[in-house]
């Protein structure tokens, strides 16, 4: 908090505004964990008064049971907040979902996850934007790229990274059979400074075209909508929901740095394992990370923690969400050592053999 106050005080920072409301945020997160530490150390002071009128014949257990729930909660959320300890974990988050193989079913699929996610969004008090929206020919989405703005949101959201599994009894199966649908969800943080990354214009591909919708009053007429491709990578980035062109454009350089640190750090740290590990990654597109079961019974369990919910319904709410991003930060924090390896490999040099 020291160190960001001395920054905030140097005159050069209050003329560049990014880097001022940078500075800020962090500022501001710092001081919601010291509150947050605050707020459970009065709980607790609290409870032992509660404990001393409690022995003296006060009836106050409804006060000690609403207490103890809060703390519990404030506890579970900053045991959240503690593991989360990665440079991007504060940052927004650009959650992307694809359907997978299956048409329609999958499709469907993709539109329930969405769901999930932005009705999860809405229960934490973060904003959220559909930035690029594919819908599919009978129903649900073949893709969709939604910016997450929310305290730790890229931190939350990377739980949910891998390949989804639905079974259920298909609605659109006018026999009533068992299907299994598939759709891939990809997360990455919004970067705002990219030092070790320059973006050659020269290396852009930047076309407009007409958004796609579903038609009627509100069908984009003109091509407001931009898609810019990193010739060297082919990596695509694209919006069209914003107002105008060049918010769209915006929005999609945005898009395209974030990806294009995520796959630069991917590559690093790929050499690195391939250089110096033989092994593990549990988390990597194309894994199957979580089942939700619909029919013959209902439960959701992920197969990477072992986390189970039999409430699976609450959990597509939305509800249920945290317990699973808890799980597998937790498991994570096991696997802390090799992660470290891998990240720090990334800003310095392997070291010998």
């Amino acid at each position: 908090m020291e160190t960001i106050n001395k920054k905030l005080e140097e005159p050069e920072v209050w003329r560049d505004n990014e880097k001022m409301a940078r500075l800020m945020r962090e500022k501001r997160r710092y001081e919601e964990f010291i509150e947050e530490i605050e707020r459970i150390e009065q709980y607790i002071n609290d409870l032992d008064v509660y404990l001393e009128l409690a022995s003296e014949g006060e009836d106050v257990s409804s006060e000690w049971q609403e207490h103890v729930k809060t703390l519990k909660q404030d506890l579970d959320d900053l045991e959240i907040r503690v593991l989360m300890n990665e440079p991007e974990d504060p940052n927004p988050a650009i959650l992307e979902i694809h359907a997978g193989a299956g048409g329609t079913e999958a499709q469907d699929w993709a539109e329930m996850l969405l769901r999930m996610y932005l009705r999860w969004a809405e229960r934490r008090g973060f904003k959220t934007r559909i930035v690029d929206i594919l819908p599919g020919e009978e129903a649900g989405i073949k893709r969709v790229t939604v910016h997450v703005d929310g305290p730790y949101a890229y931190g939350l959201l990377k739980a949910e990274s891998g390949v989804h599994r639905l079974v259920r009894i298909s609605p659109f199966d006018a026999n009533n059979r068992r299907h299994t649908s598939f759709a891939s969800v990809f997360v990455i943080p919004e970067v705002e400074e990219i030092e070790e990354i320059e973006i050659n214009p020269a290396d852009l591909k930047i076309e407009t075209f007409r958004a796609s919708g579903h038609g009627g009053q509100h069908v984009n007429v003109t091509d407001s909508a931009v898609r810019i491709t990193h010739i060297p990578t082919g990596i695509v980035a694209q919006c069209q929901n914003e107002r105008s062109q060049h918010q769209n454009k915006r929005m999609a350089m945005q898009i395209l740095k974030a990806r294009l640190y995520e796959y630069y750090r991917k590559k690093r740290a790929e050499e690195f394992q391939e250089k110096y590990e033989s092994s593990k990654t549990d988390i990597a597109w194309g894994h199957q990370i979580r089942s939700y079961v619909l029919y013959p019974y209902q439960m959701v369990k992920d197969h990477r923690t072992g986390h189970e919910d039999p409430q699976a319904e609450r959990v597509l709410d939305g509800e249920h969400l945290d317990e699973f991003i808890r799980a597998y930060l937790i498991y994570r924090r096991k696997e802390k050592g090799f992660h470290e390896v891998v990240q720090k490999s990334a800003t310095d040099e392997p070291p010998e053999k």
